[in-house]
């Protein structure tokens, strides 16, 4: 908390991402459940008692109003071998719209393989569905209960999409971008129907939860090569600026997640007001350097990252320290609100390979050299 204040610490804070030691358990006898498997408990242990944790929450409401698509949406869920895969459909009229992703038992992800839209026919009856009304209260009980047990070892993040982010996982990648850059107007209907509910969520529960973390995903979707920054400012900053006054209006912290390439849209970034931006991945995966984020934006943003993921399992532990010792040396400067040192992502497989283990506990190591 004193980093995101902008305040003197005795050392940068570490954090392994998604990886708290709280939500990963061991004893959860689910076959999909990964953090069964022996591999992961010393990296459990590790984040619990070593890392600065960062846990991510969700913020249940009461009272909300009922599903607007309850009697048009079927759900079907099929085991088959090692997987789950989950079929959703949607009727609109006499259009069928289909959604499918699969889960296998050996990976902590989901792929969508077919999109609910296919192309701008779908979007178009999709938009004529019931929107979704926005209602009800926030329960901060279950916030204040992760709290309470996480005590001084770490702190909560609330973690919530932008409507880009909800428009965009629609589709397929080349779809989305497809209509996104050529059906400007129709798109921005999508947006403002997920914005309509979103920006009062985001609102209510600011304001019921003061002072926490946020996480707004969903800005890589516009990111350079995908969309021009001039659509990254309709698509993202017109959305996410009123999400982050929200936040910081209750005297909370908005930290912004984008993958990948930012050089070109850091100016639009910092203009949406948040305090804080994730991963800020290095070449080749990303365009800029952590020094010259934290030249130019450092004084209104924390930096979290950037150690790259792939890096962080693949790459001997010997030139992985040598990420680490740069990423402390261009994350902080004499202006700068301080640096989280966290990698881009984390290992989902469910043996972690004892390299990855290795590069982890080096991250604790070199941070704590820093006392």
């Amino acid at each position: 908390m004193a980093t995101l204040r902008g305040e003197s610490v005795d050392r940068p804070a570490v954090c392994f991402y998604e990886i708290d030691g709280y939500r990963q358990r061991s004893d959860d006898p689910d076959p999909y459940n990964i953090y069964t498997h022996p591999s992961w408990q010393p990296l459990l242990t590790l984040a619990r008692e070593q890392s600065d944790r960062i846990v991510m929450c969700d913020v249940p409401f009461r009272d909300a109003p009922p599903d607007a698509l309850a009697g048009l949406r079927r759900v079907e869920v099929i085991e088959q071998g090692d997987s789950r895969t989950t079929v959703t459909t949607i009727r609109c009229g006499d259009r069928v719209l289909t959604e499918r992703g699969r889960r296998d038992r050996d990976l902590d992800t989901t792929w969508i393989y077919e999109h609910l839209l296919k192309d701008t026919a779908d979007l178009e009856a999709f938009l004529a569905l019931p929107a979704e009304e926005f209602g009800g209260t926030p329960d901060p009980e279950p916030i204040l209960k992760v709290e309470r047990e996480l005590g001084d070892s770490g702190i909560v993040l609330i973690d919530t999409a932008d409507p880009l982010c909800q428009a965009a996982a629609l589709f397929n990648m080349a779809t989305f971008t497809v209509i996104a850059l050529t059906e400007v107007k129709l798109f921005r209907q999508l947006l403002d129907r997920f914005a309509a509910t979103l920006l009062p969520r985001t609102e209510a529960i600011a304001r019921a939860l003061p002072g926490r973390l946020w996480r707004i995903y969903g800005p890589e979707y516009a990111s350079p090569p995908y969309l021009p920054p001039r659509l990254f400012r309709e698509y993202v900053v017109h959305y996410v600026r009123p999400m982050v006054e929200s936040i910081q209006r209750y005297g909370g912290f908005a930290r912004l997640h984008c993958h990948g390439k930012l050089r070109a849209i850091l100016d639009d970034i910092a203009s949406t007001g948040c305090v804080g931006l994730d991963p800020i991945e290095p070449p080749p995966q990303g365009d800029v350097e952590l020094s010259y984020v934290q030249e130019r934006y450092g004084e209104q943003m924390v930096l979290f990252g950037n150690l790259e993921a792939s890096e962080l399992e693949f790459l001997p532990s010997a030139e992985f320290a040598q990420r680490i010792a740069r990423a402390l040396r261009e994350g902080r400067g004499p202006r700068g609100r301080g640096l989280v040192l966290m990698p881009s992502s984390c290992p989902y497989g469910r043996q972690l390979p004892e390299l990855a283990l290795r590069n982890y506990e080096k991250m604790v190591e070199m941070v704590q050299a820093e006392i």
